[in-house]
């Protein structure tokens, strides 16, 4: 709720609620959980066949933490996962939180020299890793650092399946392997950890130089878990379809903790995202909320097969991880019974949500904002000084709170650049906010296009051209000019069977935006660059583009 006293004149809003931070660990809160919900559904992995009771996930969660121990892991010690979406995946999410060992999620598309940075940076004693996935080999890549000496800080290597590797340990065996000593450790753990311990490591994607860790508590993420699901009205008999990486937030904390702290069931369509086996999944197990970025959404709307799938379980979900176009949002409320659904809004380094749409918001606010602050967290916008700037006007959005990280792991410098002195994270995102407290993600700062010193905000023409009845997706990016400084350029996805031409395209625009946003670069293509959560790498496509049309860099005129 607004405060009365400076809301209508600055871009400021803070959250309130009845409902209290939750002050535990995961560890005891999890044990709380379970007492109450012990023979209810908690996990559906739909690839592995398993379908697991709060009682039997926390039976093995506690089996895994023990055999964690087993190996002379201590809190505070890191342990790496490098996996797509799978149950061991969870076990190993709560198994840590219990034992007090930092949790490193390693995003499934690294690759060799990125594994390398990313497990010495933090000093992981432990991994765990998948086999492999698509084209890579993720034994491979660990036997080979290792045999060169390049990990010296990793003792063990867990790997999942069925398998044996000589020199690896088995997940399993991990999980039967700990002692009645181990558990009776385990259990005095427990009561000495505190909710303010890091407890995962999350590597921010850098568009330049190396990935960043985000370094989180058992406070940030639970609570954030929390509140994102009281967003989604949440209970007991919610199913939640997971399609989203585990590996990030969006899974982890919105998925994963979100169910745990409603007693609601987490189900996993797939290992890697994919719009049948998600469609099967909400169909088969009844679900009634669904999460994904918007080009999850698009695959699964215009999915050939996508009108045999009964849909009408189907209440509510959250779109988020880039801006959701409005045309979007309004297909999944009408085509997918998801008349609920909510946007939400944030950055690993907030846990991540820092706004979110209420499920009896008006439509139009539902499509064109990411929502209001959540409860216990403040907000601001403001401009290149650090002044909050009028409702209404575009400038940087902060926040505050219990969601903002510890900091990046071992690099105080960055640290600092991120969060100021009063404990503001700025997130280098462009946004405004209403008279109502209402926010709008206009775009990154270092995506905003000045063209002959016109500010052009990318997510104004891209939703603009959403409502050409060819495209089917767009994202629009700054190139390189003489002239202006900028140009303005349009990647365009058109829907199967269309053909249209960038004259075609312009002559949409003109007369309904200003001339200086048209697209003077059209480019038809099949797909964007992204990254493995579905962000769009819009450097790589302004990198392309100036390839392409042999542009250069310097925009002296």
């Amino acid at each position: 709720m607004s405060n009365p006293a400076t809301a209508p004149a600055l871009s400021y809003d803070h959250g309130t609620s009845p409902r209290t931070l939750i002050g535990e660990t995961i560890g005891a809160f999890f044990d709380r959980q379970v007492e109450a919900f012990r023979d209810r559904e908690a996990l559906v992995v739909r690839q592995q066949n398993i379908r697991w009771s709060w009682g039997e996930l926390a039976r093995r969660i506690d089996d895994l933490a023990s055999g964690l121990l087993s190996l002379g892991l201590n809190p505070g010690d890191r342990v790496g996962m490098w996996s797509p979406n799978n149950a061991e995946w969870t076990l190993t999410q709560f198994a840590t939180a219990k034992a007090g060992l930092v949790l490193v999620n390693i995003n499934p598309a690294y690759r060799r020299s990125e594994f390398e940075y990313a497990v010495n940076k933090v000093g992981c004693r432990a991994v765990v890793l998948a086999p492999a996935l698509k084209t890579s080999n993720y034994i491979e890549i660990v036997e080979e650092l290792k045999a060169a000496g390049k990990l010296p800080r990793l003792e063990h290597a867990i790997r999942l399946g069925a398998e044996r590797t000589p020199g690896m340990l088995n997940f399993d065996d991990i999980a039967c392997g700990g002692s009645n000593a181990d558990r009776q450790r385990l259990a005095e753990i427990g009561p000495g950890l505190q909710f303010d311990d890091p407890i995962n490591i999350q590597f921010t994607s850098g568009t330049t130089g190396f990935p960043k860790g985000a370094t989180l508590t058992h406070h940030n993420i639970l609570n954030n878990g929390y509140f994102v699901g009281e967003g989604l009205k949440l209970t007991p008999d919610d199913r939640l379809c997971i399609p989203v990486p585990l590996y990030h937030c969006f899974g982890m904390v919105m998925g994963n903790l979100g169910c745990l702290t409603h007693g609601a069931t987490m189900i996993y369509p797939s290992e890697a995202f994919d719009p049948l086996a998600t469609l099967q999944a909400l169909h088969d197990e009844k679900c009634t909320a669904l999460y994904g970025v918007p080009t999850m959404f698009i695959a699964q709307l215009d999915h050939p097969r996508f009108a045999e799938f009964n849909l009408g379980s189907l209440r509510t979900g959250i779109m988020a991880g880039s801006p959701c176009p409005i045309e979007v949002m309004k297909r999944v409320q009408e085509r997918m019974n998801m008349h609920e659904v909510t946007i939400a809004y944030g950055m690993t380094e907030t846990s991540p949500v820092s706004t979110q749409c209420a499920t009896d918001d008006p439509l139009e606010l539902r499509v064109s904002t990411v929502g209001r602050v959540l409860p216990h967290i403040e907000i601001k916008i403001v401009d290149a000084e650090g002044r909050i700037v009028p409702r209404g006007a575009t400038g940087e959005f902060c926040t505050r709170g219990y969601s903002v990280m510890r900091g990046y792991w071992d690099d105080a410098a960055k640290t600092g650049e991120a969060i100021d002195a009063g404990g503001w994270m700025h997130t280098g995102d462009l946004a405004t906010m209403d008279d109502n407290g209402y926010v709008n993600i206009v775009g990154r700062l270092k995506d905003m296009v000045i063209r002959g010193g016109e500010n052009v905000y990318p997510r104004e023409i891209e939703e603009f051209l959403y409502r050409h009845p060819k495209v089917q997706d767009v994202q629009v990016i700054g190139v390189p000019d003489k002239r202006f400084g900028e140009e303005v350029c349009a990647w365009i996805k058109l829907r199967d069977g269309e053909a249209a031409t960038a004259e075609e395209i312009r002559a949409f625009c003109q007369g309904q935006i200003a001339h200086y946003k048209i697209p003077r670069y059209i480019e038809f293509v099949t797909e964007f660059p992204m990254t493995i959560t579905g962000k769009i790498q819009k450097f790589v496509m302004r990198e392309q583009t100036m390839a392409k049309l042999g542009l250069t860099a310097d925009k002296t005129a």
